[in-house]
């Protein structure tokens, strides 16, 4: 009795220590596991989630003028204003007087004024006028003791209240303005959100052709062409014998490897007015004349099709290749006819490799610049372009992180979407 005891006591203990080993040997293989993953990860942190942070960060925060105006945005903390010539006491002149003539001193003057312009126009004339005459009056043996009228007298502005609650409305360096700016709306003098007059309307307002609803109108006509020229070269590909279908699968990849910059410009040779398809056009007596193709929305729709078709027929291809062709075989052995057999059994079936392929090119579509500034026209370009145009040209950082930023949100959405379409579709079929 006591010998099995005692073997009973140690199969216990050995077991217990055979747990313990295996989660040791689990915990050992997950670190590993873990350190060859992890430079994969530091390099995506900080190649494209730092990124991404810094602009989303920059959308937000704008400290520009609460960090060269501290004394005046203090003499403004308590003062509301009534009337459209309702002016801040007298402390705020004298504040501002000061602020604005150490920012040029340091050479900041510039980017105080170009921010101070993101939410009123005429801003920066005024903010640098100003502070070119304020610094001459501080240079001479009496210097102004009331700022109030000097400044008034270097410009009547200076004696109007939305100009002092341009500063005022600033003065936080957290701001949804860009956002609001983003969809054609501002803070008003009252810190209300009013849209902004109808002839800047141009990114949500503007109807049909504000640049919010463009991108999108041209990005779902783009997929849709996509899809009705890349389903049926798909088809092609996965029913071809192997050998033709590898021949022209390498012609689906050609443009691959061709520079984007190339193939767009290629376009512009063939659809400009003395082009080649004008000059087939003539010659088979279609037209009299030679039509304008390039540089409007025609021409966008055209190359962005024709670059961004590759997307649409590959994931389909890659679908359609595993679709037995048992499936269509066996509904004509049952008296199904070719086409209503392709519409209840085929398609059906690759309707996974459509999701994919539509969710790719529509993503790809909403975020193009290339193609729809170098044929497109003034009314044809994408909010990419005014992305780029803010960050290298008006150098409104923050207006262009909030552009990306909704951007970025439209494409989680669509993917978000497309989770909930494809994952419903899946657990019908099985």
């Amino acid at each position: 009795m006591s010998d099995t005891s005692i073997t009973s006591d140690e199969a216990v203990v050995d077991g217990k220590d055979l747990k313990q080993r295996l989660a040791q040997a689990e915990r050992r293989n997950k670190i590993r596991a873990f350190s060859l993953v992890l430079p994969l990860l530091i390099f995506i942190s900080f190649t494209f989630l730092a990124p991404i942070g810094y602009i989303m960060g920059k959308s937000f925060f704008n400290d520009r003028v609460s960090s060269l105006l501290p004394e005046t945005i203090i003499a403004l903390k308590d003062w509301t204003p009534s009337s459209a010539d309702d002016t801040p006491p007298v402390s705020a002149f004298n504040a501002l007087a000061r602020d604005i003539t150490a920012a040029r001193k340091a050479q900041d003057l510039g980017k105080l004024a170009t921010r101070l312009n993101y939410d009123r126009s005429g801003m920066r004339s005024l903010v640098m006028k100003s502070g070119r005459k304020a610094s001459k009056l501080l240079k001479k043996d009496q210097p102004p003791a009331d700022w109030k009228q000097a400044l008034i007298k270097i410009d009547k502005r200076w004696g109007k209240r939305d100009y002092w609650t341009a500063i005022k409305n600033t003065s936080s360096p957290w701001t949804l303005a860009f956002y609001l700016k983003a969809i054609d709306y501002r803070y008003d003098w009252n810190k209300d959100i009013v849209p902004v007059k109808e002839s800047v309307q141009l990114y949500w307002l503007n109807g049909w052709d504000s640049v919010w609803v463009r991108t999108m109108w041209i990005s779902f006509l783009v997929t849709f062409f996509c899809v009705l020229l890349g389903y049926p070269v798909a088809y092609l590909l996965a029913n071809l014998p192997m050998r033709l279908s590898n021949l022209l699968m390498i012609l689906v990849l050609l443009p691959f490897w061709t520079s984007l910059l190339v193939r767009t410009t290629s376009w512009i040779v063939v659809l400009q007015s003395e082009g080649v398809l004008n000059d087939i056009l003539i010659f088979m007596g279609i037209i009299d004349e030679r039509i304008q193709l390039i540089f409007n929305r025609f021409g966008v729709i055209v190359a962005m099709t024709h670059i961004l078709l590759p997307f649409m027929i590959l994931p389909i291809y890659s679908v359609m290749k595993n679709i037995s062709p048992t499936y269509m075989r066996a509904a004509r052995s049952m008296g199904a006819h070719p086409a209503y057999a392709f519409w209840r059994v085929y398609f059906p079936q690759s309707l996974p490799g459509i999701g994919a392929g539509t969710l790719l090119v529509f993503i790809l579509a909403l975020g193009y610049y290339i193609t729809p500034a170098l044929v497109g026209g003034p009314k044809d370009q994408l909010v990419s372009y005014f992305i780029a145009d803010h960050t290298n040209r008006s150098l409104n950082w923050s207006l262009a992180s909030a552009l990306g930023g909704i951007l970025l949100v439209w494409v989680l959405g669509c993917y978000v979407l497309y989770d909930k379409v494809v994952g419903i579709d899946n657990m019908k079929m099985g």
